[in-house]
């Protein structure tokens, strides 16, 4: 099944509904949307350049033109390549040049010269700006029926944010993204025409793929006038709107809450706020929680699996009576429907519930492979079993807690130290507003714990304060040996935080 058969289906039976919007201007019905993406997706086949199966760059910020080139190319038996639009031309040009891509679109505001780079990727066909005649030319094409494609077809090429290395390109098949958006509906939402997504994180990342169980049943999609995230504009676009979900990073929820604006949030406007792709620490969630209250569900994946690994549900979070609440609320919940989980120790074998090893994963939603890498894809899939490189515990009910990537644990003296241990507890300090939590060479430990922080505006607190803080709630050899204070906290497109960079600042302070 072609996934552009979710948006065919649908515009057939509520061509009338509100497909796109960008804030309050309606771009298009379910109807006009559909018959653009059928005029597009001829446009596209037709090109010279392009055969079935080729790739197609959108290196776009979040607008209507998005939504019509995702699905035309799936209408037309193409594969979508999502690139941030913040990255470098140069990290473009090493996306565009792996995957082969023979069109890339970009925003019109994006700047995207490859002439310091050596010219464009040899495959590259075209450069075209989403606001120019090319582009309408090829929306003027007559329709292409929808092209036939075999479940395993590659459909969404997702590149990693690559922050230890140059990205890989997770392949993602039409079965995959099928299999993700049916188990929206297992563990997450109904969808109908009265629903509304707010589009605020790039569409490029898991924000994009969201839209397709929307779609597939009628939700309507927004776009904010920023094509990004304001705190203000989302407030002002929760109360234009009703059954509102969005999906944010921890670092997009805490924006809102502790931004003015949110007093006068419509929080009865607010049907799910999906968060994810980050810690949330326990006291931030409980303060978000009170301005999103029934709405928060947590969802934990990766690019590899994407958004479907484990989920703490929106009963879960408002489940204060239950004598594990706060543990819950610290994991990321149990294996979606259809996900098998495990924990295991280096040699593949389980590990009983309060056992900390890796935490692998199997089903349908599990990519096929990182394109043309099979060394990585082999390191990666094991009997299908993806490597998440992420550490964590079973509890006794299936609940899974991370504790943090195996590449961030810290071994001082032999013993492993969890990084995150230590920053919920720094974050209980009411003067700080971020904290990382790293570990730096040692002579005759290996490795020490050393923070970074950022304090709120017009607050202090002093080295003493924060090791008494430590040792009144953790191991006293778990107390960082150094604290370091930052404007704020390097991060990297999708707002995580960038630790490899941390490291690389301490390392140049050792020589």
């Amino acid at each position: 099944m072609n996934t552009a058969g979710f948006l065919a289906a649908t515009a057939r039976s509520f061509g009338e509904a509100r497909a796109v919007s960008v804030g309050d201007r309606l771009i298009h019905t379910y109807a006009q949307l559909h018959e653009r993406v059928a005029r597009l997706a001829g446009g596209l086949r037709r090109h010279p350049a392009v055969a079935a199966g080729d790739r197609i760059a959108l290196v776009m910020k979040n607008s209507a033109p998005y939504f019509e080139l995702m699905w035309a190319a799936w209408h037309a038996g193409l594969c979508v390549v999502p690139v941030n639009a913040k990255l470098h031309p140069r990290e473009v040009a090493f996306i565009l040049e792996n995957c082969g891509a023979r069109l890339c679109f970009v925003s019109p505001d994006l700047g995207m010269d490859f002439t310091a780079m050596g010219g464009q990727p040899p495959a590259l066909a075209a450069l075209i700006s989403v606001d120019d005649d090319a582009y309408r030319a090829l929306c003027r094409a007559d329709p292409l029926p929808m092209q036939a494609v075999a479940e395993h077809d590659p459909a969404w090429l997702f590149y990693t944010s690559g922050t230890t290395g140059r990205p890989k390109g997770a392949t993602l098949t039409h079965r995959n993204l099928r299999a993700m958006a049916l188990r929206y509906y297992a563990d997450i939402d109904s969808v109908s025409t009265e629903d509304t997504m707010l589009h605020a994180a790039p569409l490029s990342h898991g924000g994009g793929l969201y839209s397709l169980p929307q779609i597939a049943r009628g939700g309507h999609q927004v776009v904010p006038e920023s094509q990004g995230f304001d705190p203000s504009e989302m407030v002002d676009l929760i109360g234009r709107y009703r059954q509102v979900s969005f999906f944010g990073a921890p670092t997009i929820v805490m924006r809102i809450v502790n931004h003015p604006s949110a007093a006068r949030l419509r929080a009865e406007h607010m049907k799910t706020l999906f968060y994810g792709g980050a810690p949330m620490y326990l006291e931030d969630l409980r303060r978000a929680m009170t301005v999103f209250p029934g709405s928060l569900l947590q969802i934990y994946g990766q690019g590899e699996t994407p958004n479907t690994i484990t989920s703490v549900s929106k009963a879960m979070h408002s489940d204060s009576a239950h004598p594990r609440h706060a543990e819950r609320l610290s994991s990321v919940g149990i294996a979606r429907t259809g996900v098998q989980v495990r924990v295991v120790d280096p040699d593949d074998r389980d590990l009983p519930p309060g056992e900390i090893g890796e935490v692998i994963c199997r089903s349908e939603v599990t990519m096929a492979g990182y394109w043309n890498n099979p060394q990585a894809s082999e390191a990666a899939l094991r009997d299908g079993w993806l490597r998440t490189g992420d550490l964590g515990s079973f509890d006794a009910d299936g609940f899974l807690t991370l504790k943090d990537r195996a590449k961030d644990l810290i071994i001082s003296g032999g013993t492993n130290i969890y990084p995150r241990e230590v920053e919920e507890v720094l974050l209980l300090h009411p003067a700080l507003a971020e904290v990382s939590v790293v570990g730096r060479h040692h002579a005759d430990w290996g490795e020490e714990v050393v923070a970074f922080l950022v304090e709120r505006p017009g607050q202090r607190v002093s080295d003493a304060e924060l090791d008494a803080l430590v040792v009144a709630h953790i191991a006293r050899f778990k107390r960082p040996k150094a604290y370091f204070r930052l404007e704020a906290l390097p991060k990297n497109n999708y707002g995580k935080v960038l630790k490899t960079e941390l490291r690389a600042r301490l390392a140049g302070a050792q020589r």
